[in-house]
């Protein structure tokens, strides 16, 4: 085994005695994170677990043999050289004297290689060094180590000051910050935030219910690099939101706005006209966007692959089909309980969107003739969810399988709530030999016995059914109360 096989062990080894109980370190709390951060410091004597890191990272070390040239990928020739000797002066030491140095780390290892160390770890793990330390805390707090940070974990106790001195500490190395489910942090810390964290590129903030446009402004003025925005659940957003993002930040290419109910078709207007490569976009329960939005979707976003109109119910026919026949490189389409949605639309997207990899109708009135298209246009289909179609048949089931998509491509297919499904449509998904899972909840004509030949035939399939209890007989006993058998309490 060579060193940079060991190396991330190694490295594993070397911090987990940050998380031993026998040094009686408590969990790391949202007051620990929130001071390591904001004030920067510790103590001039080194912790006493510092000898003992020191003395574990040598003993791996040493347990990892006489030790072949080092290679790291990231570190440059003169660096390797370095650590090299230091190894070996180690191991030397160690012969002579039978023992290690306390702490050699801080003063004989390339600051570049300690950073790469401490780029491993994880926030909490990262507060918990900062305080071993003052030269651990330098490494540990260093910006280049806080350029992903997901705070889901602490979700109920982060407050705006959190935000803010993160923002400060991080600056411009800031890439990735997840705040979901924050609900404490609103628009003066994160205007805090976008002006310090310029470069931020993936930004979360799926239930901060505090955030109103007052964000969007901020993110637009500043952080123009941003790729990524979920506002899932910002109830106060509204169309000036996408008109600041628009004009702000064009680099966009995900945003979800999902349950943001003030969104109207002039917000996807802005939006569309500004960022014009966007690829992905999230509108469930957007109850007032109606067939204009996707008509600018499809005139300014050629890129789009990705889009979920889940309970968009004012979408109709006729705007499904304007996105269908801009937006050719749909892969993911979601209309699940867009109850005007019907066969003619999605036989225009078979038609036009041949890269189609997952599909959704749930509770939509399409028939077997949609499968038949798709089947026909999207040999590239993975996935499709028909719970709750109630006019789909063995019939369209029969098309489907028998096409390429089916044979070849098709590994989940949802049929939970279709009535008129029979144990004739498991046989038709026999030839799907790649099916992994078929949900089947509810479909009263479906048997096991039917269930089972399709488990012969593909053993490793997942089928997910349910199937009534039989009724227990009347007691003999009279009119005593009993406890159904057939019943269980969660």
């Amino acid at each position: 085994m060579t060193f940079i096989r060991v190396f991330p062990r190694l490295l594993r080894n070397f911090f987990v005695c940050l998380l031993s109980p026998r040094l009686d370190s408590p969990a790391c709390s949202i007051e620990e994170v929130a001071s390591v951060v904001e004030l920067g410091s510790t103590s001039a004597h080194p912790s006493p677990r510092f000898p003992f890191l020191c003395r574990h990272i040598f003993s791996v070390l040493e347990t990892a043999g006489s030790p072949p040239p080092f290679s790291l990928y990231t570190v440059s020739d003169s660096l390797r050289i370095q650590v090299r000797r230091w190894q070996d002066a180690c191991l030397q030491r160690h012969s002579e004297c039978g023992c290690f140095d306390e702490a050699p780390i801080n003063k004989k290892l390339p600051k570049e290689l300690l950073l790469r160390i401490f780029s491993y770890l994880d926030v909490v793990t990262l507060c918990r060094c900062a305080q071993v330390s003052k030269a651990w805390n330098v490494l540990a707090l260093d910006g280049s180590n806080w350029q992903k940070i997901d705070l889901f974990n602490f979700q109920t106790d982060i407050e705006g000051r959190v935000v803010e001195n993160i923002s400060k500490r991080c600056g411009g190395f800031l890439r990735q910050l997840s705040l979901r489910g924050c609900l404490s942090v609103g628009d003066a810390s994160m205007k805090t935030f976008a002006q310090n964290c310029r470069n931020i590129e993936v930004l979360n903030l799926n239930g901060c219910t505090k955030i109103t446009d007052s964000t969007c402004l901020s993110l637009s003025k500043f952080c123009s690099k941003l790729k990524q925005l979920d506002l899932t659940s910002c109830v106060s957003i509204s169309n000036h939101s996408l008109k600041a993002l628009s004009d702000g930040c064009r680099m966009l290419e995900m945003l979800n706005l999902s349950w943001c109910d003030q969104i109207t078709r002039d917000g996807i207007e802005a939006l569309a006209r500004g960022c014009t490569g966007l690829r992905a976009l999230f509108l469930r329960g957007c109850t007032q966007l109606d067939d204009g939005a996707l008509k600018h979707l499809q005139k300014h976003c050629p890129e789009l692959t990705t889009i979920n109109m889940q309970s968009c119910t004012q979408i109709t026919d006729e705007g499904l089909v304007s996105l269908c026949r801009g937006c050719h490189k749909l892969q993911i389409l979601c209309v699940s309980g867009c109850s005007n949605i019907t066969d003619a639309s999605l036989t225009a997207l078979g038609l036009n969107c041949p890269r189609l990899k997952y599909e959704t109708h749930t509770k939509t009135p399409v028939t077997d003739n949609t499968l038949v298209q798709l089947s026909i246009h999207c040999p590239r289909l993975q996935a499709l969810s028909l719970s709750h179609c109630e006019l789909i048949t063995d019939d369209g089931i029969r098309a489907l399988s028998s096409s390429t998509c089916g044979q070849e491509r098709l590994t989940v297919v949802e049929l939970d709530n279709c009535p008129l499904i029979t144990d004739v449509t498991l046989e038709h998904l026999k030839s799907c030999h790649r099916l992994e899972r078929i949900e089947l909840y509810d479909c009263q004509q479906v048997t096991r016995a039917g269930i089972k030949r399709i488990r012969a035939h593909l053993p490793e399939i997942k089928v997910h059914a349910y199937f009534a209890p039989v009724t227990p007989p009347p007691s003999v006993h009279g009119g005593g109360q009993r406890l159904c058998r057939c019943c269980i309490i969660l």
